[in-house]
């Protein structure tokens, strides 16, 4: 009689989770900004904040959440996005805290508006960021794999199309027309179009990235697409242009845009298409800002901060790079600084000039290394995943978020004009917030499936026909 055993040497091998990391980088991510708080009341009143125990009670109690969902339904994920992004949350709403402790901009606000017209922002930020942990939970609770929004690839672009061309029917708030308002609320569509358009454009680069990388000629050490392939450029060139002009809205123009010359060089791996997008870049931005009065604004502010002129309509730029200097390299500390001069953009377009001094030069390395952290793990992620849409879908978010932060920063710094984005997590706003935990809970759940270990391999018939049968 013979006995057959199971002869399969390589079994599954469990991967740890690294979730207790994650725990315990969340601890930090919510202590930091606690005794963060309780500096500002100090700076501020030389006491204790009232509400200290609610602030830390509050957002430990959201990320807690945030953490439990992760570790049930995405136990590989990678440990460092969600602390990451806790971290930068919290701190952002100590900082419009902060802000609204400011006599100046209480004032400001009602010798323009009318006494008792100021109210507080510290407390909206802290329900968005409540909707927007909800938001993180649902998608990772409903997403259970990443792959099934390749189905919605023309359902996506229709849809992102539809929240980009909404915003011209509204009214324009400060020149630029980015808002749908009804009634009480409004909502900021281009935030959310950037994670739909990242979808859109891995579902269609991973059934076209062959003819956009083969079918091409070489000239002058370029790979130059064939004119028919050179159409979905040319579309998505002439759709950022038509939102500058029409819209107005530089930032989500360069967003649009840049995010499909970075997915298209990941796709295709051909440096031409990088060569033709900033050509085309150019192109689009000088054209445009010779005939738009608010993109020449825009460039006239950036070019001439502290000219007569531009202090005259603003002088948000000019205090904002003041601001800065006044900084220096460790910061006037938290709560002790005069960001608030800068006026209501203080906490929204602004608030990384408001870290920028009170943090100094070397608190301001720090803060953008976070930004850092977290593309560089989206990028580990998307090098990582195992199917080429879960890579492309993931280079996509991490393009869209380091693009974003770079556009604010680059703004505020003087280094290009001003866009009008929000700096991810830190700034004032709900569509900001909201858009940004949906987009960190999408990365989660294709790191997850990345990290995840390969299950066991089948037992093969021929392995058992071949083992030592013993008598």
């Amino acid at each position: 009689m013979s006995v057959v055993t199971n002869t399969t040497t390589i079994g599954a091998i469990d991967a740890p989770s690294r979730r207790n990391t994650e725990l315990m980088l969340l601890g930090f991510a919510v202590a930091i900004p606690v005794f963060a708080y309780i500096n500002v009341g100090l700076a501020l009143d030389g006491e204790l904040p009232a509400g200290v125990l609610g602030y830390g009670f509050g957002i430990g109690l959201l990320a807690g959440v945030a953490h439990l969902v992760v570790r049930k339904f995405a136990k590989y994920a990678d440990p460092l996005l969600l602390p990451l992004a806790a971290l930068l949350n919290g701190l952002g709403l100590v900082m419009i805290w902060r802000l609204d402790q400011s006599q100046r901009l209480i004032q400001r606000i009602e010798s323009r508006y009318g006494e008792g017209s100021f109210s507080p922002d510290a407390p909206k930020q802290l329900m968005y960021s409540a909707i927007g942990i909800t938001l993180f939970v649902a998608v990772l609770m409903l997403l259970k794999d990443h792959r099934i929004l390749q189905r919605y690839t023309y359902i996506s672009m229709a849809a992102a199309l539809v929240l980009l061309v909404l915003p011209m029917f509204f009214p324009a708030v400060n020149g630029a027309k980015i808002w749908i308002s009804l009634g009480p609320f409004s909502i900021q569509p281009g935030e959310f179009a950037k994670i739909i358009i990242a979808i859109f454009f891995s579902g269609y680069l991973m059934v076209k990235r062959d003819a956009l990388a083969l079918a091409s000629r070489r000239f002058m050490g370029l790979y130059l697409p064939r004119g028919r392939d050179l159409g979905p450029i040319l579309v998505v060139w002439a759709m950022s242009i038509l939102i500058l002009v029409f819209e107005t809205d530089l930032g989500t123009s360069l967003l649009f845009f840049g995010l499909f010359v970075i997915m298209l060089y990941v796709a295709t791996e051909r440096t031409s298409w990088i060569v033709f997008g900033l050509l085309m870049s150019a192109v689009g931005a000088v054209g445009v800002a010779s005939f738009e009065p608010h993109v020449q604004q825009r460039v006239e502010f950036w070019l001439n901060p502290f000219a007569q002129s531009t202090w005259e309509q603003s002088d948000q730029i000019g205090q904002a790079l003041m601001s800065f200097g006044a900084g220096g390299t460790l910061g006037t500390g938290l709560g002790q600084g005069d960001s608030d001069l800068i006026g209501f953009a203080a906490n929204s377009d602004f608030i990384l000039s408001s870290f920028g001094e009170e943090f100094g030069l070397a608190g301001m390395m720090a803060f953008l290394l976070i930004y850092g952290l977290i593309v560089e793990r989206g990028v580990r992620t998307a090098l990582a995943a195992r199917d080429p849409f879960g890579k492309l879908l993931a280079i996509g978010l991490s393009g869209a978020f380091a693009i974003q932060v770079f556009v604010v920063a680059g703004g505020v710094m003087g280094l290009i004009p001003l866009t009008g984005m929000t700096m991810p997590f830190v700034a004032y706003g709900g569509s900001s917030v909201l858009a940004n935990w949906a987009l960190i809970a999408i990365l989660i759940r294709i790191s997850d499936t990345a990290r995840r270990p390969a299950p066991a391999p089948a037992p093969s018939p021929d392995a058992e026909m071949t083992q030592v049968v013993r008598p």
